[in-house]
């Protein structure tokens, strides 16, 4: 039998660890909190989750040297996943707070949620449109709800575009492409969707 698919989920200082390590765990990944980049290139994926504002995010992510991790993970085709603050930092740049540079993984950049006039942040469950299908909706049916918080949204390139919920008006909330994947809604906060999607990332990293 084999062993389990190890995860690196990365610990820079916001996120909510546990229940992300915890998630993957019930889906039968073997998963280590970690910033130590010879874990990281060790484990057979690597998980970015995250909680608060983008710049800070990426401030500490440049002093723990979790930028050349990341990149060096891409390079080596380690499958990597972005959970809600964690895939907009595979992007470009973000407007928050005055803009910041980010790991420019994906294509695109990060703006305020198009709400339309609807209150900041995000906050509850929202349906999922499939664009296009994608090794992390396998199985998961169209307008599946996920749990979202948050007031950035990400602008993918076409072709890595993968579903989109609407709050005012529609947003990208999943997107990807060569085993770099995000999601913006937290699946280890829903239910057996959310929990369907972490599966397929483990299996991806098979």
């Amino acid at each position: 039998m084999s062993s389990a698919v190890s995860l690196a989920v990365l610990d820079y200082g916001m996120g909510n660890l546990r229940s992300v390590e915890k998630a993957f765990e019930r889906v039968g990944a073997s998963c280590e909190v970690t910033s130590d980049h010879d874990r990281i290139s060790a484990a057979d994926g690597v998980v970015l989750p995250g909680v608060g504002a983008f710049p800070k995010a990426m401030e500490r992510i440049n002093e723990l040297g979790l930028d050349e991790a990341l990149h060096a993970a891409a390079a080596r085709q380690q499958p990597i996943l972005g959970i809600c603050l964690g895939l907009q930092l595979l992007y470009d740049s973000s407007t928050e707070l005055g803009g910041s540079q980010g790991l420019g993984l994906l294509e695109g950049k990060v703006v305020e949620i198009p709400a339309g006039g609807r209150k900041i942040p995000h906050i509850g469950w929202a349906s999922v449109t499939w664009r296009r299908p994608s090794h992390l909706n396998n199985g998961l049916r169209p307008g599946e709800p996920f749990y979202f918080v948050h007031s950035f949204v990400v602008e993918p390139i076409e072709d890595e575009l993968i579903g989109t919920a609407g709050y005012g008006g529609e947003f990208a909330c999943v997107a990807g492409r060569d085993g770099i994947y995000g999601v913006q809604f937290h699946p280890e906060k829903s239910s057996s969707a959310g929990l369907r999607l972490l599966k397929n990332f483990v299996e991806v990293c098979k």
